[in-house]
């Protein structure tokens, strides 16, 4: 009798949801700091839906971005690759087979991207990449103002890459984050039931420009009322500028808080249509919160990741330490994992294998579902990371190669004799250097990144999007002639 109900409520589930591989809703945010929630420890922003959805998760806190800039952070999660061009690629000329969209739509899967994108045009669009739904999804980088009509800056100044959807659709009031959510909000809403879905959801929150709704801010304001920050300066001198030291920006808590509401927003429409337990979120940001400034003067800056070194730009741990939980009610037991390693490059293998065990050859990202699941533990990966490209003008970092191999961490300052090490599981804080106290282990991470460097910083993956482009300036030649 208990198997003929059983049976009844497995035909009566698929019924209604249509299909029984998991739905997946990734929520991608925008320079929003491992510390920039309050189940990571912020006294200030208040995100009760967020710790709601973590506390339901495995929620790892060893999660790190590819890179600590938007562009090539974005392009290691969606190629599961180093990104060593440090650029947007070349998606377009990324084959099938290696196209982790694509494998989701032969799957049978409807796919979405709201938001930023930020990774090119033409054949590099989300679209042509395998996404069928895009919305407000293009190149630009960041968008003008918060508010409608989004593409002019405070200046009343038409904003150098426009976001046209928000624009089209927008109306006096409106605000960037609720309209992304709506689009998402009906992509699922309209998803065929028969079909699963894959849904991305990029804020342009929490990047700059720094503006939250009034009674937001103003909420936040009476908050800091109560806040006693001791004898913590607001800002001290680091790299080539200023670190902040406090979460004191009202307006910044508000954007936060904002995202925070809109996540509760969508956490409720999976519920509301029965579709929660076997929808797949993950909840994660592209880098570290902005909280340095560089040479060139003085800028806003958003936040801090205290106890975490430094900020965006940097690879210092407040660089690229982000918060990441996963959610699978049917299928995964929430937990804290404290000592996995992982990477942004993960999150599509990862997702490929959980949804539709399928794996993809010749990528650098791993899946990480069996440490999900708890069978595993990747506390003594290996991993790494370089930027070239410092900006010291506007974020004070400097050229940098980096390994992480287990608890210790090798920082290796590119064109100098610089080098500093680390063991995190002792100094979260990076402020105890023991390049000099601890030679072997220096030299023994010094030769490993080394040897990555050799493997990594060759012509066809510093080339990727250059070779493309040489191409079409040769056809552009041989038509003129």
């Amino acid at each position: 009798m208990k198997k003929i109900i059983l049976l009844i409520a497995i035909c009566f589930t698929f019924s209604i949801t249509g299909q029984t591989k998991p739905n997946i809703l990734i929520i991608h945010t925008d320079d929003l700091g491992y510390h920039d929630l309050s189940f990571t420890g912020s006294q200030l922003y208040n995100t009760d839906n967020i710790d709601q959805l973590a506390k339901e998760s495995v929620s790892f806190t060893n999660a790190y971005s590819s890179y600590p800039r938007c562009t090539p952070s974005r392009y290691g999660m969606i190629t599961a690759t180093y990104p060593v061009n440090e650029n947007k690629g070349n998606l377009g000329a990324i084959p099938e087979e290696k196209n982790f969209v694509k494998q989701f739509v032969n799957a049978g899967y409807n796919t979405s991207y709201v938001g930023k994108w930020h990774l090119g045009e033409g054949k590099s669009e989300p679209k042509p990449f395998g996404f069928t739904h895009t919305y407000a999804a293009g190149r630009a980088g960041g968008i003008g103002s918060r508010f409608y009509p989004f593409n002019f800056n405070a200046k009343g100044k038409r904003h150098k890459e426009q976001v046209v959807d928000l624009e089209k659709d927008g109306k006096e009031g409106d605000y960037a984050s609720d309209l992304l959510t709506d689009a998402t909000i009906d992509f699922i809403k309209n998803n065929p039931k028969n079909k699963p879905f894959l849904a991305v959801l990029a804020y342009y929150a929490v990047h700059t420009p720094i503006e939250a709704k009034p009674k937001d801010e103003a909420r936040n304001k009476e908050q800091l009322k109560g806040i006693d920050f001791g004898d913590t300066p607001e800002y001290i001198k680091e790299g080539e500028g200023r670190r902040k030291m406090r979460q004191d920006d009202a307006a910044y808590a508000g954007m936060v808080e904002n995202v925070d509401e809109n996540v509760g927003r969508l956490l409720k429409t999976l519920k509301d249509l029965g579709i929660d337990k076997n929808t797949i979120i993950v909840f994660s940001s592209d880098h570290g919160g902005l909280s340095n400034d560089g040479h060139k003067g003085e800028r806003h800056l958003a936040t801090t990741n205290l106890p975490l070194k430094a900020g965006k730009g940097h690879l210092y741990e407040g660089g690229i330490r982000v918060p990441l939980f996963v959610k699978w009610t049917k299928e995964l037991k929430p937990n804290v994992d404290n000592k996995s390693i992982i990477l942004g490059m993960d999150v599509f293998p990862t997702l490929l294998e959980l949804a539709i065990n399928k794996t993809v050859d010749g990528v650098d990202g791993k899946s990480y579902a069996n440490v999900l699941r708890g069978k595993e533990n990747w506390k003594d990966r290996t991993v790494f990371w370089i930027s070239r490209k410092a900006r010291p003008h506007s974020t004070g970092d400097s050229k940098a190669a980096v390994v992480r191999s287990g608890d210790y961490k090798l920082i290796q300052f590119i064109g100098t004799d610089k080098v500093e090490l680390y063991n995190l599981k002792k100094d979260i804080g990076e402020e105890n250097d023991l390049s000099t106290k601890e030679p072997q282990k220096t030299a023994q991470l010094l030769a490993t990144l080394k040897s990555w460097k050799k493997e990594m910083l060759v012509p066809e993956r510093l080339d990727v999007g250059k070779k493309a482009k040489g191409k079409k300036n040769k056809k552009k030649k041989k038509n003129k002639k």
